[in-house]
């Protein structure tokens, strides 16, 4: 036998060994890719395509609009089992330091009255100025221990979020929602919507380094949260919105969703699934999680509008 000979066969077996290797490797990413999408997102249907794309608008995009490049975050789904393992440490730590800064309400607002059942769908001008007013009086003491935790949740790069293959998925009542509390539409707008009367809170993470959030609904970048629900547990279909209705700032956005308050009506529990959408500039992705009061603020997902230079967290221009 040649050496010729020879090298051919050792060529295909080490090329039959590499193909065997990526094929279990794809498979191993599939299942682990299934099995975090039970464990996060169990309501929804089985997985469609293992493939998936962070690019959201290509640099080399055609659009008439002269949209600019936008581009995802990777989310836990498209993690391999050493970086998973990696996220959960991280999303562990997050879950000590919610903790030990105190931040998990059980006091001031825990101490005001639920509705009865008889009143349960009637909210007084009086009881809803009492819950302003008791989360206004928690914000002036918690505010610097909410914002050191907001600060150490914004450095994670990836998104808990689980992605819908389906936007709009079947029976999705998003728009109905935002159009019944007078939610506004624009270039970004990113809503979050769940379907209990608990209050979860959206926590937008502007390229300008501010952080859009019940305490501070208007940012100087030009965003603006204008949906606000379930400080008192009014609605079991809540929704809440922030919005660039134009000239979005270029650079990095991170969403945060908090679960603030759990109300005890009618039984609701403590752990609530969310969705979330993410339109910019008219491409929609949807995302589904599930959040356990008492934990931090997830970082659901992010992305970045621009290309590599308009990176900088600092406040500039916003075309």
């Amino acid at each position: 036998m040649g050496p010729i000979l020879i090298g051919a066969i050792v060529t295909s077996v080490s090329a039959l060994f590499y193909g065997g290797y990526k094929l279990n490797k794809r498979r191993n990413q599939r299942l682990l890719r299934e099995a975090l999408r039970k464990k996060y997102a169990p309501d929804l249907p089985p997985l469609i395509s293992t493939q998936t794309s962070r690019i959201v608008i290509a640099a080399d995009s055609s659009n008439s609009d002269g949209s600019p490049p936008v581009k995802r975050t990777k989310q836990i789904e498209e993690l391999n089992e050493k970086e998973y393992d990696d996220w959960q440490g991280r999303d562990e730590q997050r879950d000590v330091n919610i903790m030990q800064l105190r931040l998990i309400l059980e006091d001031i607002i825990s101490e005001l009255p639920e509705l009865d059942e008889e009143h349960e769908e009637e909210l007084t001008e009086e009881e809803r100025i009492m819950n302003l007013d008791a989360r206004a009086e928690w914000i002036v003491e918690n505010e610097d221990n909410l914002d050191e935790h907001a600060t150490f949740v914004e450095t994670e790069m990836v998104g808990s979020g689980i992605i819908v293959e389906e936007t709009p998925p079947d029976n999705d009542d998003l728009d109905q929602r935002l159009e019944r509390e007078g939610g506004k539409t624009g270039a970004v707008q990113i809503s979050l919507a769940w379907d209990d009367y608990n209050d979860l809170d959206l926590h937008l993470f502007c390229p300008s380094g501010e952080r859009i959030y019940f305490n501070n609904k208007e940012s100087e970048c030009g965003g603006e949260l204008d949906v606000d629900m379930n400080v008192k547990p009014v609605s079991n279909n809540a929704v809440e919105n922030v919005v660039w209705t134009k000239n979005p700032p270029k650079g990095t956005y991170k969403v945060g969703v908090h679960f603030y308050k759990h109300h005890k009506k009618r039984r609701t529990k403590k752990t609530t699934k969310y969705r979330l959408r993410v339109s910019i500039f008219g491409k929609i992705q949807e995302y589904s999680g599930m959040i356990k009061y008492g934990s931090a603020i997830q970082m659901v997902t992010g992305f970045t509008i621009g290309t590599e230079t308009d990176l900088s967290k600092k406040y500039g221009e916003f075309s």
